[in-house]
């Protein structure tokens, strides 16, 4: 249940900021925001497989 309960609630958020920010709610630019940090996803992409790998399957 935990699996998929992480990429559901990051595209949650991802999606209420993009909407946000379409409705004027919010300032943000989103493209430099995800131009600047996008490898620290990628790290944090990589720690998360590492510590919990997908048991194989028989």
């Amino acid at each position: 249940m935990k699996r998929k309960f992480v990429p559901a609630l990051v595209l949650i958020v991802i999606g209420v900021l993009f909407l946000a920010n379409n409705l004027g709610w919010t300032s943000l630019d989103l493209g430099q925001l995800l131009g600047t940090w996008w490898p620290a996803i990628l790290i944090a992409v990589g720690v998360g497989m590492l510590l919990n790998p997908k048991p194989d399957k028989p």
